[in-house]
């Protein structure tokens, strides 16, 4: 799995650099609203000028947790394509990538002005009955659409390679970044149904009602594989960077195929969990896909033995003695290695705070609650974001043609250490009020000094302080991110590991494409056919739309 390849084409680093770039440029402003979101709910600042709460909380979920991710995700995706499929994109896939990037650019600014408009002010979730402007359901339908292109490009680029590779394995980058599309593609199906049929119509005035439960399912069909979306490329990191990193080589490849194709099969019918106490559903369908979501556990399991088997492995190899002594030859100064790797650890307790709220029962006690929004920034916030922090670090210089000097290092270091503090105080708080019932979605209010609110008050404060420290954690890879365009001319590797002597080769039926779509289809048919049925049948009087801003 050796690439021989030392430099990428100019064009492809021209399409990488723009994805990434934006990307941060979206972390920026998605900090502000962040920083100023804390300080609000915490009691410590009013907002200016006429400027909403609600407004920033809009602002801050959109342009972090999908504008971010998204634009990462496609940049770092279309680098590791051009590396293991030849040494550079096809000129369609460019092509594609261009058009998707101009497409979704232009969504996410209109969508972005509506925001600071107040014309959009309806949450990350855009729950209906609440309703925004055309122009942003719009916005948003843009933005799917030139993910779309971006997609399409990988599969044709995937598809050329095996066409002139007949025989061979396709490189396990790749094959990660097709499953990665390709569930991205088919989830997204159902929130663009939704803006296209029920709230484009709805929001011109064509309809006077939308049927808010089946909005709402349509939404969360999209919501769950979306947090795999955000989670896939961490995981290609992990399975395919970190043991190059190390200096060791992959555990196992027929594993991590497989893994991949478990969370292609079972992240996208288990939306219902999300909405275990809402009405309107029956809770025979909402029991079959909180089945399907603890499936999920079984690849997450995989891949934490799979990571951990390789650096025991290499530290063995290296000499390491006793239990734990491998612990002691991963390369803890080395921010390719420190930042994802934290990202790891902090995903045992977000996992773990996502099995309790898919649980029926305990999701009884957290749901709508601060709880809630701190496994959120455990997953995304964490987790997903110091890998990809880590990624930025060897993939700017490595597609310019600089060094990933030593300062950098540190600084990187200093900058994960930083987010890792801020997390702590304001996830932790977040988690421990939320068990005190403090709701999630809410401005800053004592409710006339209740006392169980005057109790949580505390932990607002806890959280605007992690807050405050994460901003400036946003600021530090601000910074870091202008001091690697403007490091040293050299080389740094874009890191892609090799595969064990002892790792098997895998199974072709794992690329047997069309096998695992149907087998995902007839899953998605099984979870939501009588569902969505019902929902159409028994649409109830529907809701007009609601402005209360």
């Amino acid at each position: 799995m050796g690439i021989d390849v030392k430099s990428f084409d100019r064009r492809d680093t021209a399409l990488v650099l723009a994805h990434i770039l934006f990307a941060f440029f979206a972390l920026l402003l998605g900090g502000v609203a962040g920083l100023l979101q804390g300080l609000v709910r915490g009691g410590q600042l009013t907002l200016p000028m006429g400027i909403g709460y609600y407004q920033l909380l809009t602002a801050h979920g959109i342009l972090m947790a999908l504008v971010f991710t998204t634009y990462f995700i496609i940049g770092f995706l279309f680098s590791g394509v051009a590396r293991t499929l030849g040494g550079e994109l096809l000129p369609v896939t460019r092509r594609l990538g261009w058009l998707g990037y101009g497409l979704m650019t232009a969504g996410v600014l209109i969508a972005t002005v509506q925001i600071l408009l107040n014309k959009a002010t309806v949450l990350y979730t855009f729950y209906a009955p609440l309703k925004a402007s055309p122009s942003f359901y719009i916005a948003l339908t843009l933005v799917v659409v030139g993910s779309w292109m971006s997609g399409f490009g990988i599969f044709i680029n995937f598809r050329y390679w095996k066409r002139t590779h007949a025989g061979q394995t396709t490189p396990i980058f790749s094959f990660m970044a097709v499953v990665t599309m390709l569930m991205w593609i088919i989830a997204t199906l159902g929130v663009a149904i939704e803006v296209l049929f029920q709230l484009i119509p709805w929001s011109l005035g064509w309809t006077d009602t939308v049927n808010v439960m089946l909005s709402r399912t349509l939404f969360w069909y999209f919501g769950h594989p979306l947090v795999y979306f955000w989670l896939l490329p961490a995981y290609m990191c992990w399975y395919v960077i970190i043991p190059k990193v190390i200096g060791g080589k992959m555990f196992s490849d027929a594993l991590a195929r497989l893994a991949f194709i478990m969370f292609l099969l079972f992240s996208i019918p288990v939306g219902l969990h999300h909405q275990l106490m809402e009405p309107g559903i029956s809770s025979f369908w909402k029991y079959i896909q909180v089945i399907l979501t603890f499936m999920v556990v079984i690849p997450s399991l995989m891949t934490a033995f799979s990571l951990f088997a390789t650096f025991e492995s290499h530290g063995r190899s290296v000499g390491a003695k006793g239990l734990f002594g491998w612990l002691k030859k991963l390369p803890w100064r080395d921010v390719r290695f420190f930042a994802p790797f934290m990202g790891m650890l902090i995903f045992i307790p977000a996992g773990a705070g996502g099995i309790i709220n898919a649980s029926n029962e305990m999701n009884a006690l957290v749901h709508n609650t601060l709880w809630v929004t701190g496994h959120f920034h455990l997953t995304v916030a964490t987790s997903v974001a110091l890998t990809f922090f880590g990624v930025t670090y060897w993939l700017i210089p490595s597609m310019t043609g600089r060094q990933l000097t030593p300062r950098m290092h540190k600084l990187g270091i200093v900058q994960t250490l930083t987010w890792l503090v801020g997390m702590f105080f304001m996830s932790g708080a977040m988690h421990t009020v939320g068990l005190l019932g403090s709701p999630r979605r809410t401005a800053f209010t004592t409710y006339q000094d209740h006392p169980d609110a005057v109790l949580w008050m505390p932990y607002h404060v806890a959280m605007a302080i992690g807050g405050t420290i994460l901003f400036a954690g946003v600021i530090l890879m601000i910074v870091n991110l202008v001091l690697l365009l403007r490091a040293p001319k050299g080389f740094t590797e874009y890191p892609m590991s090799e595969l064990s002597e002892a790792a098997a080769k895998p199974p072709a039926i794992f690329e047997r494409w069309g096998v695992w779509v149907g087998v995902l289809a007839v899953l998605i048919l099984i979870a939501y056919t009588m569902p969505v049925a019902d929902l159409l049948m028994h649409p109830g009087i529907g809701s007009k739309g609601y402005v209360t801003w």
